[in-house]
């Protein structure tokens, strides 16, 4: 893996991690920590474009309380949903 690729690794880890709103931070940081260093670069792309959404947006989608726009409704957020539907220990 290059540096630039890495750093964009890390980079998007971290915004996942600390975007402030805690609902969003305990699905997308370990979302991220599982999946990140295995995604292609249009993937990357896919998941840097959600990220640029708002948090309540995101959590609205993700809560079904609304749907994403359809350029958004990608590989990735599908797997985000899918995601934050697994059980698992916090």
């Amino acid at each position: 893996m290059d540096t630039h690729s890495e750093n964009r690794r890390k980079r998007l880890k971290f915004q996942a991690w600390h975007r402030g709103f805690k609902e969003i931070d305990l699905i997308l940081g370990p979302f991220a920590d599982e999946r990140v260093d295995q995604m292609d670069d249009a993937e990357l792309d896919q998941f840097e474009a959600l990220l640029g959404m708002p948090d309540q947006d995101l959590y609205d989608w993700i809560c079904e309380r609304s749907q994403p726009p359809e350029r958004l409704r990608s590989k990735v957020y599908e797997q985000i949903f899918d995601f934050s539907r697994r059980p698992r220990g916090i």
